[in-house]
């Protein structure tokens, strides 16, 4: 790692708030390109005064956003002297905690992207951590995939995309279709393909990574995978009318094939 940037980090060790600090996202997981920027997560026992972050971020930076509350506390900014983008994300030690035991601990699933946090923490190269707080905290998920975990992502899943009664993704699809409301369609399919996904990695026993190159991550990593799953996911964004639900009718059968339902 940079000098410039580990003294830049030194300053956030300095506020007696900060219980742990890592390196995450394409970084830590070794799929950095170009076009990525730094993830860096601040573990707090509460919040740090906006004001202070301000101060540390205009010394290193010319290009910043401070205080962007959109996705929760976080600031990002350029660190001019190495021409590094930063997205600093500030996570309460409790809520994090929280997470990772309803998930975890508790098998509790999401719409979509359930264990994706968990990945994250996998992942995690960290960088300041004195009472062991944050690795522990990873080594607590070093264990064997749930299997309890792994039956209720793909039963809620499942439910959402094809299997409920009502108002499952694929009646909504069907539905936009004949409205030819083109932005529900799209909605309505990129939660389908949160879910779809979802399954996959929780069928493979694998942590979620995320919303980024899950097409090429899964093919490169799942061992478990549908007939024609790549073809059919290009088939689907390549399609229109009619022909998109064709397409879905025919991933939910092949997933179903593999999960014997």
């Amino acid at each position: 790692m940079d000098d410039k940037l580990l003294q830049l980090l030194d300053k956030y060790k300095a506020f007696p708030q900060v219980k742990a600090i890592a390196i995450g996202g394409s970084s830590a997981a070794k799929t950095l390109d170009e076009a990525s920027d730094i993830d860096v997560y601040v573990f707090v026992s509460k919040d740090i005064d906006i004001s202070c972050r301000k101060k540390i971020v205009e010394e290193v930076s010319s290009k910043y956003e401070v205080g962007g509350e959109y996705f929760g506390a976080g600031d990002e900014f350029l660190v001019d002297d190495i021409g590094v983008q930063l997205d600093v994300m500030y996570w309460n030690c409790n809520w994090f905690e929280g997470i990772v035991d309803s998930v975890w601990n508790k098998y509790y699933p999401s719409n979509g992207y359930t264990t994706c946090f968990l990945y994250t923490l996998s992942v995690f190269d960290i960088v300041y951590d004195p009472d062991n707080w944050l690795k522990n905290l990873q080594k607590s998920i070093k264990t064997a995939y749930p299997s309890e975990l792994k039956e209720n992502i793909i039963k809620r899943n499942m439910m959402l995309m094809y299997d409920k009664p009502f108002a499952s993704y694929y009646e909504q699809i069907k539905k936009a279709i004949k409205r030819d409301d083109l932005n529900s369609l799209n909605h309505r399919i990129s939660a389908f393909m949160a879910s779809y996904f979802d399954v996959i990695f929780a069928l493979n026993s694998m942590l979620h990574p995320g919303e980024k190159r899950l097409l090429k991550y899964s093919i490169d990593n799942c061992k478990i995978l549908p007939v024609d799953y790549e073809l059919n996911i290009n088939k689907l964004f390549n399609s229109k009318g009619n022909e998109v639900v064709e397409v879905l009718e025919i991933m939910v059968k092949n997933l179903k094939s593999l999960l014997k339902v």
